[in-house]
């Protein structure tokens, strides 16, 4: 497993591509931040010139959801869907591994997704393809224990649909693109992702086997149900009936449980679901 993250102790910061950054560097960042009632232009189609452009050459971050939503697509194992589609990658000095969509190996270094007809998984696409050209970040406020997104307009200078007359707000862009459940999950992953800014691991480092326990659940949720119901955890630990019937056939309420295990195995949080036998 090869394995990205920065992480950065501060009480106020906005994780901006899951990056931690200090609130004083919010108006530095690249493009134009806006609010939800902000307006912004924009329309993408076939029509335009640069049509399936901005489908090339990316670092294209995928958080657990997008892993989810894209191996039932593609009708694989999330197993089969990492090896085949992602480069994990761990940077020096971070605490959890990135994970990024894997470009084609030609000249223009296209997605494996993209035909020339376009995306074929549109409606299953990754957050950040979603919202394009909007980038969001979560804004994490300690003194208060909230976080809440904001919000970047940052087409690239070829994107002609920044030209077009059609007119949005953060909200009717979000409902548009059907993002809404992409929003409250990149929303649930960003707490997990703030615990780490902190080094868990001790001297087993960041591919040892906690390590590895912490990925399976996150992003290799077929592993991490056969992990619940085929090793002794159920044993070891009392889940309610309804939630267990739940885990066996929902891929969503088995991350959500996976996010959860996290923060207990990892950093000895109670949880209400998740309780040792005594």
């Amino acid at each position: 497993m090869r394995y990205a993250l920065r992480a950065m102790p501060c009480a106020l910061c906005v994780r901006y591509k899951m990056k931690p950054i200090e609130i004083e560097e919010i108006d530095q960042l690249p493009g134009i931040r806006i609010q939800e009632t902000d307006t912004f232009s924009f329309r993408c189609h076939p029509a335009v010139a640069c049509f399936n452009r901005c489908c090339r050459n990316l670092n294209l971050f995928l958080y657990p959801y997008d892993v989810l939503r894209l191996k039932q697509s593609l009708e694989m194992t999330s197993d089969a869907f990492l090896d085949e589609f992602v480069d994990i990658v761990m940077r020096p000095g971070n605490y959890f591994p990135e994970v990024l969509l894997r470009m084609a190996d030609n000249p223009q270094k296209t997605c494996l997704l993209l035909t020339d007809s376009g995306c074929t998984v549109y409606h299953h696409r990754p957050d950040t393809c979603r919202t394009f050209p909007v980038e969001q970040g979560i804004m994490y406020d300690a003194a208060h224990k909230q976080e809440r997104p904001v919000f970047f307009f940052r087409p690239p200078d070829f994107c002609l649909g920044q030209h077009e007359t059609r007119q949005w707000t953060i909200p009717e862009w979000i409902e548009d693109q059907q993002a809404e459940t992409y929003q409250r999950m990149g929303i649930r992953w960003a707490e997990i992702k703030r615990l780490f800014q902190k080094d868990p691991w001790g001297f087993e480092g960041p591919e040892g086997p906690r390590a590895k326990m912490a990925f399976m659940a996150t992003y290799n949720i077929d592993q991490f149900r056969d992990f619940v119901f085929q090793s002794s955890f159920l044993k070891r630990y009392r889940i309610k009936s309804t939630l267990r019937r739940k885990l066996k056939i929902d891929d969503v309420t088995l991350l959500k449980f996976g996010f959860e295990w996290v923060k207990v195995f990892i950093w000895g949080m109670p949880s209400k679901d998740i309780r040792p036998r005594i």
